[in-house]
């Protein structure tokens, strides 16, 4: 897999994509975002980190049917790839990791 890094916003999609499990296209995604974290994100800025994931072979597309609702016009559905699972993976390791690191003590001064 080499030596992948996430950035916060690109972690965030991947865990979406993962959330919707096969129901993964930019509008969803957005909405997803949206509801569960309330921060508003452009469909230009979630294009283009879906575009950066699928380059680093952290997710795949397909395009879905063609459906009346959309005008003929199909969804690229998105999903997690097992290297993208397992950079997640690691990455909740090494958060987990660094949480477990603080002293108790921390928390209680504030």
């Amino acid at each position: 897999m080499g030596q992948k890094t996430l950035g916060e916003f690109e972690e965030v999609v991947l865990l979406i994509v993962a959330i919707l499990n096969g129901d993964a296209y930019s509008v969803s995604i957005i909405s997803e975002i949206d509801e569960r974290l309330k921060r508003d994100v452009s469909l230009g800025a979630i294009q283009t980190v879906l575009k950066r994931l699928e380059n680093k072979g952290l997710l795949k597309s397909v395009f879905g049917e063609a459906t009346n609702v959309r005008g003929g016009k199909r969804k690229r559905l998105y999903e997690i790839t097992t290297d993208g699972q397992q950079l997640l993976d690691q990455t909740r390791a090494q958060r987990n990791s660094l949480w477990e690191a603080i002293p108790r003590l921390s928390f209680e001064l504030f």
